[in-house]
């Protein structure tokens, strides 16, 4: 059988119905891709949710009810976690905001349903940055990136310092003071941000959390993917998928998104996000703004590659999804990301001293 299999995670998740005359082998294609994807806690909802209208084979539901378990356990150490940054963080006398999948989780959003969690972002004042450091230090965090180039990089160029790792929990933050690298030359209001934002209850911690107001939560996930690496592209996108389709129906929510993005000279990855959010998951977009979508952003031969680009990061990293050429596009993307961060005379040097004189983990 030659039945394509490469869509069927994104495909699932936006009509999960279609699993019905799934086989063994469509089975065992779309488990993988959302394994690799970061994405099998929220397939297992889609599908719990769909309830009788699917029916899934019992090896599957083995692993689909133990990523549920696993997120659950991932949502537990959050709130263990935010407790402690809490209280460290209670001195400073001023919002924390959080930030990415903390911040869909703590606010019962449908995005942070079953997501994993890989480290938590959080966003403080610029003057605020080197006590929120030195609080975090105080309880078990630790830089890790040592070297002085990785120290300069982030904190003269980037919108957040060197990631922190606990050092007995392994815990890791990620300690913004914006949501774009200043390099890019889009200089979004981190001062509005924070005013804006919206408090949130998070158990057993005093009353410091923030979460970014819709429109703005909307905003940044777009430009956390579209000026990435896309490595985890499709599963940032789901984000979106979700976060739309729950804040849609706020009043006032689409009269404002593309305006405050343009006020944060941001709009070109909201842009982005509403094109391929309609494109891979069907996501409800009003007419108005998908035309503007397409008008903006497919006027010229640029836009067209741009696309076929990123079209490669919606794709799963699994064999049954993969391809030497979606892997050629993905390295095109990850040059394209720096690109749009930086500079060029920031930009050759830095690759360069990734390439061939540092030799640990990238840090772009």
């Amino acid at each position: 059988m030659n039945r394509r299999t490469d869509r069927h995670l994104a495909n699932t998740l936006a009509q999960p119905g279609i699993t019905a005359d799934f086989n063994a082998r469509d089975w065992e294609a779309l488990i993988g891709q959302a394994r690799t994807s970061d994405l099998l806690g929220q397939l297992a909802e889609v599908l719990r949710d769909a309830g009788d209208a699917v029916s899934v084979p019992e090896p599957v539901r083995f692993h689909l009810d133990a990523a549920l378990r696993i997120a659950a356990l991932h949502r537990q150490s959050l709130q263990l976690e935010l407790a402690v940054i809490a209280s460290a963080l209670a001195v400073l006398g001023e919002p924390v905001v959080l930030l990415k999948g903390g911040a869909y989780a703590v606010a019962g959003l449908r995005a942070g349903r079953s997501r994993l969690f890989g480290d938590i972002d959080l966003m403080v004042a610029k003057a605020s940055l080197d006590p929120a450091e030195g609080a975090l230090f105080r309880r078990g965090w630790r830089p890790t990136h040592l070297n002085a180039y990785d120290q300069r990089y982030y904190r003269q160029w980037m919108h957040e310092l060197p990631p922190i790792e606990h050092f007995t929990r392994g815990t890791v933050i990620d300690l913004h003071h914006t949501i774009v690298p200043p390099t890019s030359g889009h200089i979004p209001d981190p001062a509005r941000l924070i005013a804006d934002a919206r408090p949130v209850q998070v158990a057993h911690c005093p009353d410091i959390f923030r979460v970014l107001s819709p429109v703005d939560m909307v905003m940044h996930s777009a430009c956390h993917l579209f000026y990435g690496e896309l490595q985890k592209g499709l599963r940032d996108l789901y984000d979106l998928h979700c976060l739309i389709g729950e804040f849609s129906v706020e009043e006032g929510f689409w009269a404002h998104l593309l305006p405050q993005a343009r006020a944060h000279q941001l709009e070109y990855p909201v842009l982005l996000a509403l094109r391929f959010a309609r494109r891979v998951f069907g996501t409800a977009v009003p007419e108005a703004i998908a035309e503007e979508c397409d008008r903006r952003l497919g006027r010229r031969w640029t836009g067209a590659l741009t696309d076929h680009l990123i079209d490669a990061s919606m794709y799963a990293l699994h064999p049954s999804s993969d391809s030497t050429w979606r892997r050629a596009r993905r390295h095109i993307l990850y040059a394209r990301s720096h690109w749009l961060r930086m500079p060029l005379h920031l930009l050759i040097p830095h690759l360069a001293y990734k390439a061939f004189i540092h030799d640990e983990a990238r840090v772009g």
